[in-house]
């Protein structure tokens, strides 16, 4: 998998807001994708040095329509703690 197919998006929620100040970035990635890759992928796009990898998974949630059900994706999210000599992750423009 390329770098680009192996992260998706950043996360941007009030916590992600607040882990960026001790260096965590929060990002969603492929379902396929492990630790190794991610670690990789972050280096390769962004040109900083990775010392940790966390990934959690979440299950699909149970939708329905009237009569009709189904689940929604189910999606894989990693927490990406940088070294204290990386450089920080820019994602908004000032």
């Amino acid at each position: 998998m390329d770098a680009r197919e192996i992260i998706k998006r950043p996360v941007i929620t009030e916590r992600s807001s607040d882990l960026m100040a001790e260096k965590k970035y929060t990002f969603e990635v492929d379902t396929r994708a492990n630790k190794t890759q991610v670690k990789d992928a972050i280096q390769t796009i962004f040109g900083v040095k990775v010392e940790k990898v966390n990934i959690m998974n979440y299950k699909g949630k149970f939708k329905r329509m009237g009569k009709f059900g189904g689940y929604t994706n189910k999606r894989r999210k990693a927490i990406v703690k940088l070294t204290q000599d990386s450089k920080e992750i820019e994602f908004f423009e000032v």
